[in-house]
């Protein structure tokens, strides 16, 4: 266990354990659960249609982010591709790095690979609420690839009837030169672009964190206000140690 382990208790004592249970007991209760498994797929692939069912509102194409070069439109962030995903980072601004949004540092650290979303005509990208330079920065001290833009200029505009300030994912539809957005969500909605949790969510003592349904005696412990819902380690959004302990700086003051 190093000194950036988000585990917590005594590591030499056991959680409790599920029943033991021969092969055949065991693989009758999985087929029970499968049934609901089954379901739930369904349940989603419904919910998805009906997504796509629903109505779009006109957003102004020229709404001005701040990108690499400079000023940019909402329009320019396609990148030339039908649809955009968006993700809205929070920004705690005049916060060090350790300060900054652990959900956020979660979100965007699990999106990497962008082929797949490029092969089906979509761009994403990450909106900051937060100032370009300073932002930026903290986006190379973190080595996320995906492309950022300030959201500063038009950020009210943006997420009109939102709460500007907190995390969103929004996705847009290009019709020619015209904008359009087609859904958001936002708090727990925006685990759609998790694989961690996904992958917790399958093991048996899941997330560990203090508002699951598990049984008495399982392990937890994540979710205490200190930790933030599991995201940070010794004060630092957890992905922070690696950066750290690589000799990258997390210095987010612009230079001049």
């Amino acid at each position: 266990m190093t000194e950036h382990d988000s585990r917590r208790g005594d590591p030499d004592r056991a959680p409790t354990l599920p029943p033991v249970a021969n092969r055949a007991a065991f693989q009758a209760e999985l087929d029970k659960l499968r049934v609901r498994e089954k379901a739930h797929t369904r349940e989603g692939d419904a919910i998805a249609a009906a997504r796509r069912r629903l109505p779009m509102v006109e957003v102004a194409a020229d709404l001005e982010l701040t990108g690499p070069d400079g000023p940019v439109t909402l329009l320019d962030a396609f990148e030339g591709r039908r649809q955009l995903i968006a993700y809205y980072f929070m920004w705690h601004d005049g916060h060090d790095a350790a300060g900054q949004c652990e959900g956020c540092t979660w979100v965007t650290t699990q999106v990497q690979e962008l082929s797949y979303l490029h092969s089906r005509d979509i761009t994403y990208a990450v909106f900051c609420q937060g100032p370009y330079e300073e932002s930026r920065r903290y986006r190379d001290f973190m080595g996320w690839e995906v492309p950022w833009y300030s959201a500063l200029p038009s950020h009210d505009e943006l997420l009109v009837g939102r709460h500007v300030g907190m995390m969103h994912l929004v996705c847009y539809l290009r019709d020619g030169d015209r904008v359009y957005e087609t859904y958001w969500t936002t708090l727990r909605g925006v685990e759609a672009t998790d694989y961690s949790y996904a992958l917790m969510d399958l093991t048996v003592y899941g997330r560990q964190e203090l508002w699951e349904d598990s049984p008495p005696g399982w392990l937890r412990g994540q979710g205490t206000p200190a930790d933030h819902v599991g995201l940070r380690s010794n004060g630092r959004p957890i992905p922070q140690w690696s950066r750290i302990e690589a000799g990258r700086s997390d210095d987010l003051t612009p230079r001049p």
